[in-house]
């Protein structure tokens, strides 16, 4: 039977990733998609005189966006992380259901900033967790009340509140140097940071990361899938962007087993990223997919996947005075710039200045 549990649990944790090129596709249009949300409201103006909406851009909107980046040295930054799971397999007529959720603080604690480059210390905070499998006890763990982990979650346990990956990364996102504090299993390694194209962009444009996932065989053999991530810059509002996330598998898969492995590791969204102060508001990537025959031809797999990430306010030692739009790297404000309207439920108000 497939360890289910071990494939949530490599789950919790975002952090780190590999060094990514990445290549913009100016007014390149991605795969249509649509929303309630998107949809034009009909009784907001006559048919005669139509008025773009506070959240959308005008059609003849030329407008071009430079996304970087921007940090203080001393700062800490801190998100709020919550990931959901749900996996239903069934193999031979057996159905396994697995649940697990996770919500943990991550920390970035700016040591050194230039005009090219930001060094800062990765960590997570705490976390609160739980799993729970079909004909099993559930399993909780809460980094702040628990004294002890309980049998699974050692190695969790251990990488909370200790310093996890020094990173040198420059303004575009793209990282420069990695040094691993503590060692962490491969399957906890995914992208760390959100790649921006290398210039100035304009709405409806396109640029991608690629992203290299290694797969294990059925012989125990490893073999490297090549997909990437696609961005597209969806609308601007209140100097806020509005990013979606698509990720596309370039190498053709045709084992159900491969499959079920890559799906874990694929998931499309939107991200939100404070043009002026230089860092994601937050961000929602989702995943539902079915799997047919990974594991003989009666086998099946329905994985469900919600992961988002919310600033949070710095705390008031951190806090400090926004500076002017367009600073280098070195000069950003400390804390982003609340937007009108939020994707998700922020944890604590933003602190008035």
């Amino acid at each position: 039977m497939l360890r289910i549990g071990s494939l949530l649990l490599s789950l919790v944790f975002v952090l780190g990733g590999s060094t990514r090129a990445w290549s913009y596709e100016p007014g390149d249009t991605p795969a249509a998609t649509s929303s309630l949300e998107d949809a034009p409201d009909a009784e907001s103006a006559p048919a005669d005189e139509p008025v773009p909406s506070a959240e959308t851009a005008p059609p003849d909107d030329n407008r071009q966006f430079d996304l970087r980046y921007k940090f203080l040295p001393g700062e800490v930054i801190r998100t709020e992380i919550v990931h959901r799971a749900a996996v239903q397999t069934t193999i031979d007529g057996t159905t396994q259901k697995a649940e697990t959720q996770s919500k943990s603080i991550k920390t970035w604690r700016v040591n050194e900033v230039t005009p090219q480059a930001v060094t800062f210390m990765h960590m997570v905070e705490s976390i609160d967790m739980w799993q729970r499998a079909q004909g099993r006890k559930e399993v909780r763990y809460n980094s702040r009340t628990d004294s002890e982990a309980p049998p699974g979650y050692e190695e969790v346990a251990k990488a909370v509140g200790v310093p996890l990956t020094l990173v040198t990364m420059d303004d575009r996102g793209k990282i420069i140097k990695r040094q691993e504090k503590r060692a962490q299993p491969t399957s906890m390694s995914t992208q760390m940071t959100m790649p921006l194209p290398e210039q100035p962009i304009g709405i409806g444009d396109t640029w991608t990361s690629p992203l290299e996932v290694e797969v294990v065989l059925k012989d125990g053999a490893t073999k490297k899938i090549h997909t990437r991530q696609k961005f597209t810059l969806d609308k601007v509002v209140d100097n806020v962007a509005s990013i979606t996330v698509d990720s596309q598998i370039l190498t053709p898969v045709s084992d159900p087993a491969i499959e079920a492995q890559l799906i874990q590791r694929l998931s499309s969204g939107t991200v939100r990223f404070d043009i002026e102060a230089g860092r994601v508001l937050s961000q929602q990537l989702d995943l539902d997919r079915h799997v047919i025959g990974f594991s003989g031809a009666a086998s099946s797999m329905h994985y469900v996947t919600r992961f988002t990430e919310e600033l949070l306010p710095p705390v008031a030692e951190t806090a400090r005075r926004a500076a002017p739009r367009g600073a280098p790297i070195e000069s950003a404000p400390a804390q982003a710039k609340a937007p009108a309207k939020a994707a998700t439920k922020t944890t604590a108000p933003a602190r008035k200045r």
